[in-house]
């Protein structure tokens, strides 16, 4: 079966877009993929951050993977920074990468762009990236169009070094997440639903209160007319809702949107699915926070395994690099 691997970087809080987009699929696929999902910590140390909520958030969202149904024994779960191979392997892809590669980055130039300071990770997360996919001999990522320029990268990178070195790395591919994962913004539907949205006016968090979630959707922008119909080009607002709505019941947007003839229904139906969605999940999220330790067990187990796994790769990469067995 195919090895799946997904990353959640502790920068923000979780919102209905996540779940949708890349951590419902995980739950449904654990049983069939082989998978391995992670919270990329060392992702969240290239822009200024505060220490305390790093750790806090790393904690967070391993217990909401859970709450959410991630299975330890059906998938490798993990916390980056618990598993050294990571680091290391990033530093010999860095000897296999060239500076142009990283600059050339969209997402550094724009990242970039709004820092006075630029740090030296933010030009060589990609990297760090390319080597968390190919630690584990990853066949698909999922992701989004935003960081689809950097499983590129990994490609290249796995490409070039079998090339020079021999046959090393499985040479990874990007799978597109479901459509519904394009979950925008309520208060701003031209923006995608983002972890560190400037506001939590327009963002469904995982963590929000039932009464907070339906709050937010009864006051989302919507357009001008009173017609509800799926179109995105002309109708943002409203398509974003039918979008949501679709996300929560499996059903086709466009089929959802002849049920309703005022923006209101739409909005209550709206509320309705997110709160039946989003609540339990919560609900045992506060459960497992009640008990870290049986949350810091399930990642110990799963740094050991996954120490296993990233140890076996090493030993291949060091030798196929020149490096002197020790």
């Amino acid at each position: 079966m195919p090895r799946r691997l997904t990353g959640f970087t502790p920068s923000g809080d979780l919102h209905l877009g996540n779940y949708i987009g890349a951590i419902a699929p995980i739950i449904s696929q654990q049983a069939t993929t082989d998978t391995v999902v992670f919270i990329s910590d060392l992702h969240a140390l290239t822009l200024d951050h505060d220490p305390a909520k790093v750790r806090r958030r790393t904690l967070e969202f391993a217990t909401m993977l859970l709450a959410a149904g991630a299975d330890p024994q059906a998938c490798l779960f993990l916390v980056q920074s618990h598993v050294p191979e990571h680091t290391e392997l990033h530093y010999l892809l860095e000897c296999t990468t060239g500076y142009g590669e990283a600059q050339r980055m969209i997402q550094f130039k724009e990242k970039a762009a709004r820092q006075q300071q630029v740090r030296m990770s933010l030009l060589t997360y990609p990297i760090l990236m390319a080597a968390d996919i190919l630690l584990y001999d990853t066949d698909e990522v999922p992701v989004g169009e935003d960081q689809r320029q950097h499983v590129e990268l990994a490609r290249d990178v796995a490409q070039r070094f079998n090339t020079r070195y021999g046959p090393t790395f499985t040479v990874p591919r990007a799978v597109n997440p479901p459509i519904a994962a394009r979950i925008m913004d309520l208060a701003s539907p031209g923006d995608k639903m983002s972890k560190s949205a400037s506001s939590a006016a327009g963002t469904l968090c995982l963590l929000d209160e039932p009464q907070v979630l339906r709050r937010k959707v009864m006051r989302a922008v919507t357009d001008t007319g009173s017609q509800v119909t799926y179109d995105p080009a002309h109708k943002p607002g409203v398509s974003n809702l039918l979008t949501i709505l679709a996300a929560c019941t499996g059903e086709e947007p466009s089929r959802l949107a002849g049920r309703f003839d005022r923006y209101g229904e739409l909005k209550e139906a709206v509320a309705d699915a997110v709160v039946t969605t989003l609540a339990p999940v919560r609900e045992r999220y506060l459960e497992l926070a009640c008990d870290p330790r049986h949350v810091r067990t399930a990642l110990r187990t799963g740094a050991d395994h996954a120490h296993e796994l990233a140890g076996r790769k090493m030993r291949q990469v060091k030798a196929a690099i020149g490096l002197l067995p020790g």
